[in-house]
């Protein structure tokens, strides 16, 4: 059987090579004219920014208020949070570790190593699943589209976490193959849908939401653990897709097999909704996780992201910070 050889870090770039200098020329231009508009609102206390969608004549959709400072209720969690990263450095497991945490209906928030920036791997098919929302927005009916897995891809780098994946010969349609990509983060639907998805739309995602446009020459889009958080935050304010679509997202996030993180740290009956990723190399290995935890009436939102030499001691990091998390979270 005929097999693709194909480099694990350049493989969302596979088949949309040809259109690179068409889609910077209208990245651009979308850029330009759809980039959020931020509003600020100073108070006696802390500065409340509004991120507003441009490209309109009459709106400015709302996609996300921030408070400008850390909330001081949650500093005693952040002091207890720093403990269990810095206890991971000292013993050497990861070189790096990054923290955001916000209570999603109250707006209160930290974040821990703010400005590094990491390899997000898989994390990525969220803006991916956005993605295709817009597009079948612009295109109803195109989720139903039917793709034919005809040929194995092989990746040159081994993924040490794996689930189910599609099988060749199969024909699935993309809402399926949406599933297989969330679900169980399954590289072979992924591929499949890298061939069909509109670049200029996986662009514009990071735009609207504030975060720098991603450079698709790159074989990383490094991204900070609150950059990627906004992902998941429209996504359960249902400010970006329509309602009916943040809640597909959302809950076919909730499928999301991958145990060996946040879920281990938590309730086996708590609902959440998440996605991790993993990449790196043999050099450093990268494992995070985002995830929205639904506890009574204050769901709060999760994202860890971890850097060290060992890829199997890293789901220990993301599980611990997830416990302690919670159970400081129901003190409050």
């Amino acid at each position: 059987m005929l097999k693709k050889a194909i480099p694990f870090h350049l493989a969302i770039l596979m088949t949309f090579a040809g259109i690179l200098g068409t889609f910077f020329l209208l990245s651009w231009i979308n850029k330009k004219e759809t980039a959020p508009v931020e509003e600020k609102v100073s108070s006696s206390n802390c500065n409340f920014t509004s991120m507003r969608l441009n490209g309109y004549q009459y709106i400015r959709p709302f996609l996300y208020g921030e408070k400008q400072c850390e909330s001081d209720n949650l500093l005693p969690i952040k002091a207890q949070v720093e403990a269990v990263i810095n206890s991971y450095k000292n013993s050497g497991v990861v070189s790096t570790a990054s923290v955001y945490l916000r209570q999603l209906n109250q707006g209160d928030w930290f974040a821990i190593g703010s400005n590094e920036k990491y390899n997000p791997g898989s994390l990525l098919k969220v803006p991916e699943l956005i993605t295709f929302m817009k597009m079948n927005e612009k295109r109803p009916g195109l989720l139903d589209k039917k793709i034919t897995y005809t040929q194995a891809f092989v990746f040159t780098k081994h993924a040490n976490y794996v689930s189910k994946s599609i099988e060749v010969g199969k024909s699935y349609t993309i809402r399926e193959l949406l599933y297989y990509m969330i679900a169980y983060s399954d590289n072979n639907a992924t591929m499949l849908l890298n061939q069909q998805m509109d670049l200029g739309i996986f662009s514009q995602v990071f735009v609207d939401l504030g975060i720098p446009s991603p450079d698709l020459t790159k074989k990383d889009i490094p991204i900070t653990a609150k950059e990627f958080s906004f992902f998941m935050r429209v996504l359960y304010n249902a400010s970006y897709l329509n309602i009916t679509d943040s809640e597909y997202c959302t809950e076919l996030l909730s499928h999301s097999d991958f145990t060996m993180g946040m879920l281990s740290g938590l309730p086996k009956d708590l609902k959440i909704a998440h996605k991790f990723g993993e990449a790196g190399d043999s050099d450093s290995s990268y494992l995070s996780e985002s995830g929205i935890i639904y506890v009574n009436n204050s769901p709060y939102l999760l994202t860890v992201m971890t850097k060290g030499k060992n890829p199997q001691a890293l789901p220990s990091v993301i599980a611990d910070v997830s416990k302690r998390v919670f159970e400081l979270m129901n003190q409050i």
